[in-house]
């Protein structure tokens, strides 16, 4: 098995005033040549919005982009008829930009800070036509149990958001002293698993809130928690660029 640890102190870090943000990856002003991607997963991002800011209308091409909102809300609008669609935590949002997109995000929020996760994914195939899509899942449903969030489209799993990568998201919350056995796709993937919340051992490694691992080269790996912890888990064709 082989493993990368990205402890949360050592992530690149931009203060905008309205805008806090934490990157896994290198990305606007910060680079970092050991931490360019992993695999196909080019942005992981973390990002604290002020009340009723956020980014002004701005271009993508050919990136499948993941926002997963932790606090707040999040308003989304776009050059294909999405006008200020509110994203809420518990919902997710994928956006294919393909041949070229244009769009807005902001704190929907006159008086709360907004927290977030944004994932970009380099896509298997390029200049698809642009795309939008949303969707809402249960705390439930991810309870001591994995919870697919997001799969290709050649996938069978019907109720996940779908992107152009051979990729799964998905999030699992453990109560202390539970473990739980991740399988990966197939050898020729790994998985960058971030802990938002609490704290979980993985073979040799302890990881706490905002650490996060990379493992490849392994077909499973067995997870400890011990705190109650939430986890996302990114696994992508390990691509090189």
């Amino acid at each position: 098995m082989k493993t990368i640890i990205h402890k949360a102190e050592d992530r690149g870090f931009a203060n905008h005033g309205w805008l806090q943000a934490n990157h896994s990856f290198s990305f606007a002003g910060w680079y970092n040549p050991e931490k360019v991607h992993f695999g196909a997963l080019r942005v992981l991002n973390d990002d604290i919005i002020a009340p009723k800011m956020g980014f002004g209308t701005h271009p993508h091409d050919n990136m499948e982009i993941i926002t997963i909102p932790l606090k707040g809300v999040l308003k989304h609008r776009d050059n294909m008829g999405d006008d200020w669609i509110p994203v809420v935590p518990g919902e997710v949002q994928v956006m294919s930009a393909g041949t070229g997109v244009q769009h807005s995000e902001i704190n929907g929020s006159v008086d709360e800070y907004l927290s977030l996760f944004q994932i970009w994914i380099i896509p298997e195939e390029r200049s698809v036509k642009p795309r939008y899509d949303q969707k809402t899942f249960s705390e439930e449903d991810r309870k001591g149990k994995l919870q697919t969030l997001v799969t290709s489209f050649n996938d069978e799993d019907e109720n996940s958001l779908k992107i152009h990568q051979d990729a799964k998201l998905s999030r699992i919350d453990l109560k202390e002293g539970e473990s739980f056995t991740y399988a990966l796709k197939g050898k020729d993937h790994g998985v960058y698993l971030m802990t938002i919340s609490g704290g979980v051992s993985i073979s040799d490694f302890n990881l706490n809130s905002r650490d996060a691992i990379g493992i490849s080269e392994t077909s499973d790996f067995e997870i400890n928690a011990t705190e109650d912890s939430e986890l996302l888990f990114i696994e992508v064709p390990m691509i090189t660029l």
